[in-house]
Order: C-alpha cells, then structure tokens, then sequence
C-alpha cells in the first residue's frame, strides 16, 4: 500500500518507519523545510532506541519519503493518518488547531479514489466527525473518503516494539470498505483486533490513558501513607500487584507522570467531563497526588539538603528518551532555582531539550560523575539504566556531602545508608 503520515513526531515517525519496513511506500508530510531536510538525511529528529537505524534502512530501500507537500503524497496514498500534536490550552482543552489545518489540506488535496482518512492523534469524542466535514466542505465532489480512528497505544522509549506487539488494535469507523483497508494495513502487527464505531475509538484511548494516570497517582498515594507510617511502598505495591485482578505494570511511586500523553490526556479529560456533566471528582485527584507527589520530593530536598549546590542525574521525563514535557525535571528545577539552588546536571538524551526551557541558568555535564564533583546532594530523577550499577564509592568521595535524593527509588536504602549516604527516597523510611 501507499500510505501517507501527517506529523513526524514520536508517533508519526515511529508509524511511519515500521510501515514501510513491511513492505509499504510510505510519505510523510512535515511542516518545516529544516526538520524535512534532517529527516532525509536519515536524522530521525527525536530519540527513540532502535528508530535512527530503521528510518536509514527505509530511506535506502527507498519505502520512504519525505515532503512539505500536500499535493505530491496525498493523491496517490490509500491510507493518510493524521499523527499532530493536540497540546492542552489553558482550560485543559486539547487544542485542535493542527488537527483542523490538516483537515482542511486533505480535502483540497484528495482524488477520486476511495481514500481512509485516520486519526491516530488523540482527540476527543466527535472530532473525526468534525474532519469529515471539513474535508467535505474542502473536497472536489467526484472524491470518495471516509474518516476512521485508529489510536495509538506506543509508548515513548519502547515505540517500535509496541507499535509492532501491540496488545490490541483498534479501528473505529462506520465505514465496512475503511475498516477491511485499515485491517489489511495492520495485517503484520500483532495484538487482538477491537472494531468499533469512531465515539468509542476515540473513547478507548483517553479512557487507556486515564486508566494508567490512576495506576500511577495510586501508587504515589499510597507512598504517602508509607511515609507517615514507616511501611515500605516497594513491598506494599509488590504485594498488590501480584493480585490477577490489578497487575504489577504502572504501580511505581516516584515523581508522577510526564510526557506528551498522560498530563494533556487527564486534562482534555476533565474539560470532556465538565461540557458533559459527567462526575470529574476521580479525575481531579489523580491530577492533584500527582502534582503534591512532585512537592512532597522538593519539600524533602529543601528540608533536608546540607547545601545548596546540587546535582540532577536525569531530566527526560522516563528513560530511553529525550521527552521533557511535563518532566517533574522542569518543575524542580524551577522551584530549585526560585529557592537559590545552583543545579548541575546530567542526562545522557535530554540535555538538548531541556537547554531551550532554562539555557544558562544551570550547567549541563558530559558524564554523571562529572555532574557530582563537590556537590552538596544528588537528585535523582529519571532513572536510567546508568545510575543503576554506577560506582557509588566513587560518587561519594566526587561529593562534598553525601546526600541522595531518590525519586526513583532506585537503590537500597540500608545499603546507601552503610556506604554513609544520607539517603531519601519516595514512601520508604
């Protein structure tokens, strides 16, 4: 198949790539001739493991190409998804500006064949009814489409493997001939085919990433009870998520949840619920344990750190990514600086990102010893694989005071506390 990707972001490159490497020629609509210009020459743009080698690949077998134009990639394409950015307004609300634009160039660029138009952006309820009327109000009459919704369930750092084992596919349209198209397209992709109609495709994706909000937000609830009563969180959600009927995955207190998906996707939530009348009481509180989860940290760093020059291993807001929106990184790191903190930092992807948010306002290190020398206290925030087996002796004699703040809970407390770290870390004593 010919198919077409509006957007080239951790979803849309990501699709993108593993499409064509099954075998489909596929075009990707970009909106900057500097990032087409990267993207062409095999620079992926964003870090995503294995992506930089599957994008070269697919470049050379020529399954791939890249434009700013509407009109060389859309005609020809079978299947065009829609992959732009619906970021938060103020109110929460997603902003559908991007979304809306894309429409608007579909239609006055589609044929006379029958073409599916797919959002896999994540978009509220009846927004792929909105793009099937602007496109028909854009369209020649002779041009035959049908909207559908196809979300995306990948997540950042492990984008390739779950896009291609994913556990389940879901395709809503009320369209036969758009569902038997997109169902041949995702013939190589594994997991359980769900087939719905569009309100509920879009419906499935905000409750998924709603769902794994609470997992999270219960988590860090439940390291606030084990801090004011000496119980250790680790065992606690160890035991608990050895129950079938709740599941181990997302149970991991810490500095709540970040990224592009989670924040936006409770907030656009919240804004359906309140234009719905629908309860949001659950809603608000998994936004607030998770924004008091990332003060109780920064109370315990100023409460409890010997000096104010510290270090920070980790600013991604997960590993094996340079995502920082909505990195608890940026909101420590502002609050530390408004209290006359000075910052050194370390992370082996994000540094680039997060040089456009503070610039010169902290300092960035090559390696995470360098970051410690005579620091008053580490800070731990992303946990990278790195930090786990590092050479804790010698972090400790680079350190003027041998101080971790843990937000990943990462090591043993008894054992940091032997090698005579100060150590404090998230719902354990």
């Amino acid at each position: 198949m010919t198919i077409t990707i509006i957007g080239h972001g951790y979803v849309g490159l990501v699709t993108a790539c593993v499409f064509a490497d099954f075998g489909n020629h596929v075009w990707v609509i970009g909106h900057t001739k500097e990032k087409i210009a990267r993207l062409k020459s095999g620079d992926p743009i964003i870090y995503e493991p294995g992506l930089k080698e599957l994008l070269q690949k697919n470049i050379q077998a020529k399954r791939i190409s890249f434009t700013l134009d509407y009109e060389k990639a859309i005609p020809e394409s079978e299947i065009i998804f829609i992959t732009v950015g619906t970021p938060p307004k103020e109110t929460g609300e997603a902003d559908l500006t991007a979304v809306i634009e894309v429409a608007r160039n579909i239609g006055k660029n589609l044929k006379s064949k029958f073409t599916v138009v797919s959002c896999k952006s994540t978009v509220p309820v009846g927004t792929n009814k909105k793009i099937e009327v602007i496109i028909n109000r854009h369209k020649s009459k002779q041009v035959n489409f049908s909207v559908a919704s196809c979300p995306e369930f990948l997540r950042e750092g492990t984008g390739i493997s779950d896009t291609i084992n994913s556990d389940r596919v879901v395709i809503g349209s009320d369209n036969k001939k758009a569902i038997e198209k997109l169902i041949e397209l995702h013939k190589p992709i594994n997991g359980k085919r769900v087939v719905t109609n569009l309100a509920s495709a879009e419906m499935i994706k905000y409750a998924s990433n709603v769902f794994l909000a609470n997992k999270i937000s219960f988590a860090n609830l439940i390291s606030f009870y084990c801090e004011k009563t000496g119980a250790n969180v680790n065992e606690v959600l160890t035991g608990v998520g050895l129950d079938e009927r709740i599941g181990k995955r997302f149970l991991n207190p810490g500095l709540g949840y970040g990224g592009s998906c989670l924040p936006k996707d409770v907030k656009a939530f919240l804004d359906i619920g309140k234009k719905f009348s629908v309860d949001i009481q659950l809603l608000t509180a998994i936004e607030n344990i998770n924004t008091k989860a990332q003060e109780n940290f920064l109370e315990k760093i100023l409460k409890y750190s010997p000096g104010k020059k510290v270090a920070i291993w980790g600013l991604s807001f997960k590993p094996n990514t340079d995502d920082v929106r909505f990195a608890p990184s940026v909101f420590l790191i502002e609050k530390l600086l408004e209290n006359g903190f000075q910052i050194n930092s370390y992370d082996q992807e994000a540094t680039d990102n997060i040089k456009k948010i503070f610039a010169n306002k902290i300092s960035y290190s090559k390696d995470p010893y360098q970051t410690v020398n005579k620091v008053d206290a580490l800070i731990i925030i992303t946990e990278w694989n790195e930090f786990k087996q590092i050479d804790l002796n010698k972090v400790k004699k680079l350190m003027k005071n041998p101080t971790i703040f843990d937000g990943r809970n990462i090591y043993d407390p008894s054992d940091l506390r032997k090698m005579g770290f100060k150590y404090y870390s998230v719902g354990r004593t």
